[in-house]
């Protein structure tokens, strides 16, 4: 029997394996496996506690005396809760998370075993740099790196099994000081729009002093049987199916989006976000999907550090609980052809230390103004920056997805819906392009009466723009589902520091010509809505005369990874980069290097396991079927049957054969194309070739004709499972 129909028999077995998930108020589990400055607070001594309260609260340094302090009350915590080990837990530029454990279990000179965790320890480990993506930075015989602790995280405990490890969120540079993660460049980002924001706060509240960026992630995901995901050997090695007729049924009823969530799946949901909640993931909301088999889940929204190791965290917990369950998690983009792939829409806003949403519309002229100007200056960040941010959602994944009808199209716009947008229309048409005091304009705007209609949800919605306004902040919704959010947040917090910095220095420019500030603010605005208003769009992202419009705009469109990630290395993003202390020249270049080749990577996998399937799943099997209809000729023929008897039988064998030549034909011409894209010196070259020579000319065509023998062959023979059965079966 193959493991298509052994998994299918199976099915009844796995949906029946008993899941107990205790149902547990979640106050009560919340955050338990955190050292949470509460936990803190009777673990610590107060000079060890002053001393991480005022790290996690304002960045300040932690004194190496401290830390030892510090490290001592995490460990009697961690003991206190069966630990043993401990790890330095980072966000390397693999897109999954890294951890090394350590005992607490040492030996004294003397021979003595005693459990120990000291400040150093805490502070730094040197986990091998050459062995992680690092773009060239580090070779070899120069292997040495750094983690070191961030305070601004909390650690935490990882339940796996009946082992518990106690984490320790870090950064990680190599010996030269180069960031080789995720996390390191975001802290810097935010920083960077910390100190802009602040700037341009003060014009309107002098007593803000601190402005934090903050991040509500939607993450969409598949759930599928686990004997039905090991029987395709592409959802093991690719996460995806590069092979796979649509079924009869898929998502054209649109009846799974909001429908009753299967009981298995929920069972596994209720599990994993238990996991969630002891790690103090605010999980919300959970879903069905559009397509068959997606699901989402969202948080309650936090700053944008902490949000991004959650996310990161939620992802491996999934993976984790779902096998616990005998299924599987699918976080790629787009695992099946013909439905919906999955996003991580990143809803981002910004807020003061005096609690104001600076994305949320106010109710009084001044609260109005600045959130008009935090509002305009996001759009011209967008603008000015369009090609950054198509650059950090690129991967090989996101490609199948973007402007798929299903999710935003490549070309960066923004909506705003129709009242912001006639607000905005009022400011760019004021007559002589001036305003001054004794004219009101602000008043005579209405934009204090107009914008809080916006509280009462008069923002509409438009799910085919990539980063669109919902209210009370801008939801980026092209990322990637697999994606780390920490890459698209690193560019979008950049870009909306520099931005404020041009607009600090423009406002006190016509402030020390004499404007009074208000004006000074409204005359900004005005101009950067005129630069900024061709990337404004209200309409269908999905449709062909979007296309041809963004084009007339000049509004690049750059549907390929290869080619949008030329982005991060012009002098423009160097500079934007290097002024903000977010990314060196070198660390650019190096990450353009390991996205490239994470790109091509993925492509050459995806050709190889293509071929694979092709010369010895596919084709062997069709070549079953067309003995038997041979064998079934021959036979009519020999009983003296007429032609006609068999013609039916004829020309399906005829069928079959064509398709087997074109396969066989095209994994061979795929083989030796790949052969000369390896060849290939440059890695950016390399990568095109692979989209263009490789992917571009052999991947549909292949798949086109194998998906036709998938709905010629006898069903009986056909070894992997079909998509009927993976996204319906449970």
């Amino acid at each position: 029997m193959s493991l298509r129909f052994s998994a299918i028999n199976n099915l009844s077995d796995a949906a029946n394996v008993a899941k107990t998930v205790p149902n547990t108020k979640i106050t009560a589990i919340f955050g338990e496996n955190v050292f949470t400055l509460k936990t803190a607070r009777e673990f610590l001594s107060d000079e060890a506690f002053k001393s991480l309260s005022s790290s996690v609260k304002s960045g300040k340094k932690i004194d190496r005396s401290v830390a030892n302090q510090i490290a001592n009350g995490l460990r009697a915590w961690a003991e206190a809760k069966g630990v043993t080990h401990f790890t330095h837990w980072f966000q390397p530029l693999t897109g999954t998370t890294a951890e090394k454990h350590d005992s607490f279990f040492t030996l004294k000179s003397d021979g003595t075993a005693i459990e120990e965790f000291d400040g150093a320890a805490l502070v730094q480990q040197e986990p091998d740099a050459s062995s992680f993506p690092n773009g060239g930075l580090r070779a070899t015989f120069e292997a040495r790196g750094y983690t070191a602790w961030d305070p601004s995280s909390p650690a935490f405990i990882m339940e796996i099994g009946q082992g518990k490890t106690l984490c320790i969120p870090t950064i990680f540079i190599s010996y030269t000081g180069e960031s080789l993660d995720y996390k390191a460049p975001l802290l810097k980002a935010l920083e960077a729009l910390n100190k802009s924001a602040i700037d341009v706060c003060n014009y309107f509240d002098k007593n803000i002093s601190k402005v934090t960026a903050t991040l509500g992630w939607e993450q969409e995901y598949f759930v599928i049987d686990e004997g039905l995901a090991n029987a395709r050997p592409d959802l093991v090695q690719c996460g995806r199916t590069v092979f796979g007729a649509s079924p009869a049924k898929g998502q054209q009823l649109e009846d799974h989006y909001f429908g009753s969530i299967p009981e298995r799946t929920y069972a596994f949901m209720r599990d994993f976000e238990a996991e969630s909640y002891k790690l103090g993931i605010p999980l919300r909301t959970r879903h069905n999907e559009v397509a068959p088999a997606q699901f989402e889940c969202a948080p309650i929204f936090e700053e944008v550090s902490i949000a991004v190791d959650h996310n990161t965290l939620l992802m491996d917990v999934m993976d984790r609980v779902a096998r616990r369950h005998h299924l599987r998690v699918l976080i790629h983009e787009k695992p099946f052809a013909g439905i919906n792939g999955s996003g991580k829409h990143n809803n981002w806003s910004m807020s003061t230390d005096t609690g104001v949403n600076l994305l949320a519309p106010g109710k009084t002229p001044k609260t109005n103004l600045m959130f008009l100007t935090f509002f305009v200056n996001t759009i011209k960040a967008v603008h000015d920056y369009a090609d950054l941010l198509r650059a950090s959602i690129a991967s090989a994944g996101n490609d199948h997805r973007l402007g798929a009808n299903e999710a935003p199209p490549a070309i960066i716009s923004v909506f705003v819906g129709q009242y912001l947008a006639k607000v905005l229309g009022e400011i760019e048409t004021r007559v002589g392009d001036k305003f001054d005091e004794q004219d009101e304009a602000i008043l005579k705007l209405d934009i204090h009466k107009s914008i809080p209609e916006l509280l009462l949800d008069n923002t509409d919605r438009n799910r085919t723009s990539p980063f669109a306004f919902t209210g009370n902040k801008f939801e980026f919704r092209a990322v990637g589902s697999g994606a780390n959010c920490a890459n698209a947040m690193t560019t979008l917090n950049s870009i909306m520091a520099e931005t404020l910095k041009t607009f600090k220095a423009d406002v006190d420019g016509l402030i020390e010509k004499g404007e009074k500030k208000e004006i000074a603010i409204m005359q900004t605005l005005q101009k950067y809505i005129i630069e900024s208003k061709k990337v404004l769009f209200e309409g269908d992202g999905y449709s062909e005369e979007w296309h041809k419009e963004a084009a007339k705009r000049g509004l690049p469109n750059i549907p390929t990874t290869p080619l949008a990630l030329d982005a991060m290395v012009t002098e423009k993003a160097k500079k934007l980069f290097e002024t903000n202390h977010v990314y060196s020249h070198t660390e650019l270049e190096a990450r353009h290097e390991i996205e490239l080749e994470k790109y091509l990577k993925k492509v050459q996998i995806e050709a190889r396991i293509m071929g694979d399937l092709a010369l010895n799943h596919i084709i062997p099997t069709a070549i079953k079927y067309q003995n038997e209809l041979v064998s079934n000729i021959n036979g009519l023929k020999a009983v003296g049957l007429p032609e006609t008897s068999y013609s039916s039988q004829l020309a399906i064998l005829n069928e079959v054969t064509a398709h087997v030549h074109v396969i066989y034909t095209k994994v061979n011409e795929l083989v030796e194309a790949r052969k000369v894209a390896n060849s290939i010196e440059s890695t950016r070259e390399r990568a095109i070739a692979y989209c263009s020579q490789i992917k571009d000319v052999y991947f549909d065509e292949i798949r086109y004709h194998v998906d036709k023998l998938e709905q010629l062959v006898d069903d009986e023979q056909w070894s992997l499972p079909k998509y009927r059965e993976l996204l319906f079966l449970r």
